[in-house]
């Protein structure tokens, strides 16, 4: 571990030794770097009662959100290090100190070996600090062992990941890369650094463009090699994008992937109720719309059950169908009925949580159901064009906004989506009230949501299938269009979805989603 370094210019690299005010030029004062590790700010040392051993040993817990660390057998000098490290950074070199003074020589053995046993526990956060200031910082954030890397060496050609994130907290850049259980935090001092890093460069050369000294750089990109934030190589060599597995993915891709599959990863993760202190649950049915309604009839699921096909026949049946009946547009009925027996609201109960929770004819997690639905009608025999939304409660549709401009925006999103030849009848579009779901779930809440949106397409697919209708789920939409045409703040309840859904053509005539041999019609 580098301690108490100053910095000094490297021969073999003269243009540091351009301007005398650069920190690397030999007439500069020289300025410290030190390296330093303490205990995870949110760790807590607690003594076992009842659990001493030896009379100079005792026996302590060290916990923290992702885990716990037993120490059975803690020395009077191991237990002043540990205090130590919980009150703030310190210099590896100068705990030593701490352990002779109580338990001699013998304890820089268990020293060694209580540092390594921490670190392999995402115990600690190692720190550097440039005359006394910490620039940088690798925390944890997961689950995961922090083992330092050796600096690269002066030479090397490195540069950040190009799946490397950085967010604004707390007046430092916190710098992540997807799957790491580690955050980088660097100070004002240190932040230039990453735009320096954006290319493949040197640690000699980052530290001449960014004006750190070479001390301070070499230290500051240990801690992005630990954090895998540091690629290696060159312009030629490059792992992210001439390796397939790697050039595959996305920045935003593989971060929303790396963070909802688990919590090694994130501090919180799953049901935790991140808004609970703060805000109420919101209720399982949004207000209504103030426009005009439309009473849905309610269809016979007896009668349904007897005359329709098996699951197993609809399954085999189901396609996605991108072209609708122009002279027998699909009706008010038929819309009434999919909706009814794909989302409507069949019981409302209260969770141990206080949560209102819902029961509706797909699954959603935690009984959740934070989707809406919104269609938005263009041609339907009984229905006015306009864009509605479905009330799943009272089974009954409510205008949201006239024909206009921005509706015509969606219809014709969903048009070109679709590959239709002509405006689809009716658009399905599927709104998320992001509320009901982020309010108790933390990391995992947009990924739930997309895929709750997942089974409503299913859900739709079959009974629409089983109805005879043509049902076709778009890949994507524009979350601002929908915003512009419904009023909505697309931040409280925002499209996540987009089917269209009109009347099936007795003879199809494009043969997308029809497999191999069968009959088009």
């Amino acid at each position: 571990m580098t301690t108490g370094q100053t910095d000094r210019a490297h021969p073999q690299h003269p243009e540091h030794l351009a301007h005398p005010n650069h920190p690397n030029h030999p007439d500069h004062p020289a300025r410290t770097v030190d390296a330093v590790l303490r205990l995870r700010r949110d760790a807590t040392l607690e003594e076992v009662p009842g659990q001493a051993g030896a009379a100079a040993t005792g026996a302590w817990l060290l916990s923290a959100p992702a885990g716990a660390v037993a120490l059975p057998d803690t020395t009077p000098g191991l237990l002043a290090v540990l205090t130590a490290l919980a009150a703030d950074d310190h210099a590896e070199d100068r705990l030593a100190p701490l352990v002779t003074a109580h338990d001699g020589e013998f304890g820089l053995l268990r020293l060694h070996m209580l540092l390594h046993k921490l670190d392999a526990a995402g115990m600690t956060e190692r720190a550097v600090r440039l005359d006394g200031e910490p620039i940088a910082r690798l925390r944890q954030v997961g689950r995961g062992r922090l083992a330092l890397p050796a600096a690269p060496a002066a030479d090397a050609l490195v540069k950040l990941s190009r799946f490397a994130t950085a967010t604004a907290e707390g007046g430092l850049l916190v710098v992540r890369a997807p799957g790491s259980p580690l955050a980088l935090e660097l100070s004002p001092a240190s932040a230039g650094l990453l735009g320096v890093l954006a290319d493949w460069n040197s640690p000699a050369g980052a530290a001449e463009l960014s004006g750190l000294p070479d001390p301070a750089v070499s230290q500051v990109l240990r801690l992005c090699a630990a954090g895998g934030l540091l690629v290696t190589g060159g312009p030629e060599h490059d792992p992210e994008t001439g390796e397939r597995r790697l050039a595959q993915w996305s920045a935003a891709d593989l971060a929303l992937h790396s963070r909802t599959r688990g919590p090694r990863t994130v501090t919180g993760y799953g049901g935790t109720y991140p808004l609970g202190e703060r805000f109420g649950p919101e209720p399982a049915s949004r207000e209504p719309f103030p426009g005009r309604r439309i009473a849905l009839a309610v269809p016979d699921l007896d009668a349904r059950a007897k005359s329709e096909a098996s699951l197993s026949e609809v399954l085999e049946r189901r396609r996605s169908i991108r072209e609708h009946d122009a002279d027998a547009p699909i009706t008010l009925e038929q819309l009434g009925e999919l909706l009814y027996r794909s989302m409507r609201l069949r019981q409302t109960f209260t969770g141990g949580d206080g949560q209102e929770l819902a029961d509706r004819p797909y699954p959603s997690g935690g009984s959740v159901h934070e989707l809406e639905v919104y269609p938005l009608i263009t041609e339907c025999v009984g229905a006015e064009p306009g864009l509605w939304h479905y009330a799943p409660d009272r089974h009954e549709l409510e205008l949201v906004a006239e024909p206009g401009p921005a509706t015509a925006a969606l219809v014709e999103s969903a048009r070109g989506s679709a590959l239709m030849d002509s405006a689809p009848q009716v658009t399905l579009l599927v709104a998320a009230r992001f509320g009901r779901v982020m309010w108790k779930y933390e990391t995992v809440a947009y990924s739930l949501v997309l895929k709750h949106v997942g089974v409503l397409y299913q859900t739709f697919y079959l009974v629409g299938t089983a109805m005879g209708l043509a049902v076709c789920g778009l890949g994507g939409g524009d979350a601002d269009e929908f915003a512009a045409a419904s009023g909505l703040d697309r931040h409280s309840e925002g499209a996540v979805g987009e089917l269209v859904v009109g009347s099936r053509p007795r003879t199809l005539r494009h043969s997308a989603g029809v497999p191999r041999g069968e009959e088009q019609s």
